[in-house]
């Protein structure tokens, strides 16, 4: 029963908190959990909805842009300039607080651990040591691990499946509030600290895109704060292209790459794009790579030396040692064939380790159990390797941050400890640019295999982490083993810079699990500030995406088929022109009436057995033809609906006139996006036989289809002009059934040819 107070009563729209109530509702759910959840990955969920980026050209739109005049046209174009700056600004900003946070802490905890096991190696006892780096680990990744756990479970992983899924157009929930960025940053820290094989640029992706969704939206839900500014850009269309510049700035703050983050937001996200666009996408990405830059190069004590453009910076590659030569391409491309076998089999290992952790570590204290074993574990394979390893190189003219000597001699360091003992950053630019010799390849060999696993368990575990370092890190180990092996079969030729083949393992790798080819070749590009490896570069990201795809998919389309989500991919599957609208289409289709009882219009909402929110309103005519007009209702539940319940909207069955007070464009902006669900309203039985004009509201050209029409077709019209739904009518434009993004993502290609998947309440 919801209290009187929060009712949203009858001719007053006020700002009630609806979700104390949907709290109240959750609680009162059954408690206990089952030890183990049944998933099917062959399942699509339907508690997924829509965005809709199609603009309603109702009677309150065109009024609208009736009143607007040219001036207020060019404000909102310089206000979607001014907001971009803003995004690239704050952007780069919280990427500067990640680094010098992460730089500090992991620097306090290396040092502590350091002076401890250096004064036991003397005394005995290193077991202490070990057990003091695993605490420490396992207590860091603890706090990370609960406050993504139990306080916004959708911060964890990098948030770039998420994030490409909003781009989609689906609305994944609480994905950009602003409390999932705050556990976003704090948990990143905190696992980055904690030891894990994670990396910290996965995550500015996400943080990039939250910034920007609360930015041009001028207001904060988790705030509860309406600061009445960028109110025009309260809609699906506008706050998915800000998104997307977020999402951009991201990965410009953290390669330093902006033409790689417009890259990214389009070869991985948008899915509609124009020309204006990519310009302001491309200003958000610059000024963040600038923001981040001037901040970091004065608290690093240059200000005028802008030499810090990316969270990882990979170093300069010196041309003259290592330029490449035409027979080393063949090399190149069998290192991109390594690179995607060994990137399919992390990519597989990971699907199983993931199913594995649906069905049975669901409760979120088993989730921080199991985050913090990995840390503790983590920390006991670096000791032990670093333990058990002779490989001891000269102190002398190395630029290792916390050199272990360990049971090496006076003025030497033990060289596992370098790629052990450290933040996974430093460790990649380490295996880039460490002289030749640095490295024994036993060393490189035990260190592959073990940060392999290790990775690959980590991803998916309860915290804030991204993929992309993991990654380079394990194929630029194997990489840089490659290239010594090279030169020892060539007698130590010049052309065989172990740092080079570091370089094109890394890339090698990366593209083997991301699967990612146009954006990663341009970020390792401008991360290596050398365009001559660019075809390399190139053809390895290609030659590994080709391998690795031929096995099993990327790791973050993977991710998404797991949450079950309705992802529609750039085309409909090869095979289906067979399948037409009548076949895929939902039926039968809720009609409403132009003029209808609003004891209709509230019970057709309150029932929850339909499945999409959209509406046709048909009208007969003379000839028996009916007209079909679509009245779409925003968000979840119907919930744009009560914004239509004011009594001054009710016609009144005496005399049909309309009082003067009329709902306008933004009194719908005001509640977006968490309109308040039909629920909410009390509705007495005198007005539910008023009846309601709904001419205003809906949108008297929607889009449609013939029956006939096959589903490539279909998938086109729907996917390029970003739909939420579209009406299937019949020869005689009589509405017969409604196609929605769930009836086009069920059908894909799989292994025996063309599959539907089945619909669940999962």
């Amino acid at each position: 029963q919801l209290t009187p107070s929060s009712f949203l009563r009858i001719g007053q729209l006020s700002n009630v908190d609806l979700n104390e109530d949907i709290r109240e509702l959750e609680t009162e759910l059954p408690r206990q959990r089952p030890n183990e959840i049944p998933h099917n990955e062959k399942l699509l969920s339907l508690k997924y909805e829509s965005l809709d980026y199609d603009n309603s050209e109702n009677q309150l739109f065109l009024e609208e842009e009736r009143r607007i005049n040219h001036t207020a046209f060019r404000t909102v174009e310089i206000k979607r300039w001014v907001i971009c700056a803003m995004i690239g600004i704050l952007t780069g900003l919280v990427a500067c607080f990640i680094d010098i946070v992460v730089e500090n802490l992991a620097g306090l905890k290396y040092r502590v651990v350091k002076g401890n096991i250096d004064k036991f190696t003397e005394k005995g006892g290193l077991s202490f040591s070990l057990l003091l780096w695993a605490t420490l680990n396992a207590s860091v990744v603890m706090v990370g691990s609960v406050i993504v756990a139990f306080i916004e479970p959708v911060a964890a992983g990098s948030g770039i499946p998420q994030i490409k899924c909003y781009l989609n157009g689906v609305k994944i929930p609480h994905v950009v509030r602003l409390k999932t960025l705050v556990i976003k940053v704090c948990g990143v820290i905190l696992s980055v600290v904690g030891g894990l094989a994670v990396g910290k640029e996965g995550p500015m992706i996400h943080s990039g895109a939250v910034i920007a969704a609360g930015i041009s939206q001028g207001r904060s839900t988790s705030l509860k704060r309406d600061f009445k500014i960028f109110e025009y850009f309260r809609r699906d269309t506008e706050k998915r292209d800000f998104v997307s510049a977020g999402a951009a700035a991201g990965v410009s703050a953290a390669f330093g790459a902006p033409v790689g983050g417009v890259l990214f937001s389009l070869e991985e996200g948008a899915s509609f794009w124009n020309q204006f666009l990519t310009w302001r996408i491309f200003f958000a990405s610059m000024i963040s790579t600038f923001t981040l830059n001037s901040v970091l190069s004065v608290y690093h004590g240059n200000a005028w030396d802008l030499s810090s453009p990316g969270l990882i910076n990979f170093g300069r590659f010196d041309n003259e040692k290592m330029g490449y030569t035409i027979q080393e391409i063949p090399i190149f491309i069998f290192m991109g064939v390594v690179g995607g076998i060994l990137g399919a089999l992390f990519n597989a290992l990971n699907y199983w380790l993931t199913m594995f952790r649906i069905r049975y570590i669901h409760r979120p204290c088993l989730q921080v159990v199991e985050a913090m074993l990995v840390a503790a574990v983590t920390a006991t394979v670096g000791f032990v390797m670093i333990y058990c390893s002779r490989d001891c190189q000269p102190i002398q003219g190395s630029t290792v941050a916390y050199p272990l000597q360990l049971f090496c001699d006076d003025g030497e360091y033990n060289s596992m400890a370098t790629a052990f003992f450290n933040t996974p950053e430093k460790s990649v630019v380490n295996l880039f640019h460490d002289p030749p010799g640095s490295y024994n390849p036993m060393t490189l060999g035990m260190f592959t295999l073990m940060y392999f696993f290790l990775a690959c368990w980590t991803y998916g575990l309860t915290v804030s982490a991204g993929v992309f370092i993991p990654s380079l890190l394990i194929g630029a180990a194997w990489g840089r083993l490659f290239g010594i092996s090279l030169s020892y079969l060539t007698k130590g030729s010049i052309w065989a810079d172990p740092g080079k083949y570091a370089l094109m393992g890394a890339a090698a790798q990366l593209g083997g699990i991301v699967r990612m080819t146009l954006s990663l070749t341009v970020i390792m590009m401008e991360a290596t500030g050398n365009v001559t490896y660019g075809f390399p570069i190139m053809l390895v990201l290609m030659t590994a995406k080709i391998v690795g795809d031929y096995f099993v998919e990327g790791l973050y389309d993977m991710h998404i088929q797991l949450q079950s989500v309705p992802f529609l991919h750039w085309e409909a599957p090869v095979t289906s022109h067979s399948l037409t609208a009548r076949e895929v289409m939902s039926t039968p289709v809720t009609c409403l009436r132009r003029i209808e009882r609003v004891g209709t219009v509230v019970d057709i909402l309150s029932d929850t057995s339909s499945n999409h929110n959209g509406f046709p309103v048909v009208e007969s005519n003379p000839d028996t033809t009916q007209v079909g007009w679509l009245l779409l209702v925003g968000g979840h539940a119907r919930v744009g609906w009560p914004c239509l319940f004011p009594p001054q909207v009710f016609v009144e069955r005496a005399n049909l006139s309309l009082v003067q007070r009329r709902l306008k464009l933004k009194d719908f902006r005001d509640a977006y996006p968490r309109f308040p669900p039909i629920q909410s309203i009390h509705v007495s039985q005198d007005e539910r036989e008023c009846m309601i004009d709904l001419s205003e509201f809906m949108n008297p050209s929607p889009y449609t289809v013939p029956q006939e029409a096959s589903l490539p077709r279909v998938f086109k019209l729907f996917r390029a002009l970003g739909l939420r739904h579209l009406v299937v009518v019949d020869n005689r434009n009589e509405v017969v059934g409604m196609v929605t993004r769930k009836d086009l993502a069920r059908y894909r290609l799989g292994k025996e040819g063309l599959e539907e998947l089945s619909l669940a309440q999962t």
